[in-house]
């Protein structure tokens, strides 16, 4: 059983920082191991739909972004870890929701649809 756990969310003013951060465990079913593992962050905002944030290859040397946050954002991951980051720079209000970390096996790292494992989340405020 897959298990992921985010960390670091918390209440930033408008332009502030924060690093959130998601530890994997249980990634060993058939002797797969967390580098095998795409990475992604979507974020749900009250009464909008979940959406995704971003996204990193399980070696780490692709990533992709929601236009939203292209420029402000950054992805990346520890394998030796078994961490993967969300660096939030020049935050606005907007970007105010519950961040979730999500794995998956596959082809796309980028194919939001397949992910299927999921954190619990952490809650960003951005006040302005």
């Amino acid at each position: 059983q897959v298990q992921l756990v985010e960390s670091g969310g918390g209440l930033v003013q408008a332009g502030g920082s924060l690093r959130l951060s998601c530890a994997a465990s249980g990634l060993t079913f058939s002797g797969l191991t967390f580098f095998v593992y795409d990475m992604a962050w979507f974020r749900q905002a009250p009464g909008k739909e979940r959406e995704p944030v971003a996204a990193i290859s399980s070696g780490g040397g692709s990533t992709d972004y929601a236009d939203s946050v292209k420029g402000r954002f950054t992805i990346s991951r520890d394998n030796a870890k078994n961490t993967v980051y969300l660096q939030m720079n020049s935050l606005k209000p907007e970007d105010t929701a519950a961040y979730y970390c999500a794995a998956k096996r596959g082809v796309y790292y980028n194919d939001f649809k397949h992910y299927n494992n999921w954190g619990q989340g952490t809650q960003v405020t951005v006040s302005s």
